[in-house]
């Protein structure tokens, strides 16, 4: 069992940066792909970028050169630093964790076997 908690999130001005962190429980956080997703009202939810067990990222086009995707293995977290952000990223954002995720599916919400519970980002115009 993995649980994870989100923080960071918060209200920003467009242009403006915030840093996500998301913390995993259980100390085989290593062999576990983590992935970023977000869902605005009324909207699926969408993946944004991942992180997989061995270090392969990517990121949704929409999100690419204005956010990054971190794991510190040894403090058991992933990191999504937003950049530049505009009103459209404006979303619930969650991460999740895959076991032994090689980045093929980074995409798929259904693929992974356990989520947080989401922190709100808001970036007013």
């Amino acid at each position: 069992q993995v649980q994870l908690v989100e923080s960071g999130g918060g209200l920003v001005q467009a242009g403006g940066s915030l840093r996500l962190s998301c913390a995993a429980s259980g100390r085989t956080f290593r062999n576990y792909a983590m992935g970023w997703f977000r869902q605005a009202p009324g909207k699926e939810r969408e993946s944004v970028a991942a992180i997989s067990v061995g270090g392969v990222i990517s990121y949704a086009e929409s999100v690419k050169e204005r956010f990054t995707i971190s794991r510190d293995n040894a403090k058991n977290t992933v990191a999504l630093q937003m950049n530049s952000l505009k009103p459209e990223d404006t979303a619930v954002y969650y991460c999740a964790a895959k076991l032994l995720g090689d980045g093929r599916t980074w995409y798929l919400p259904s693929s992974y076997n356990y989520r947080g519970q989401g922190t709100q980002v808001t970036v007013s115009s």
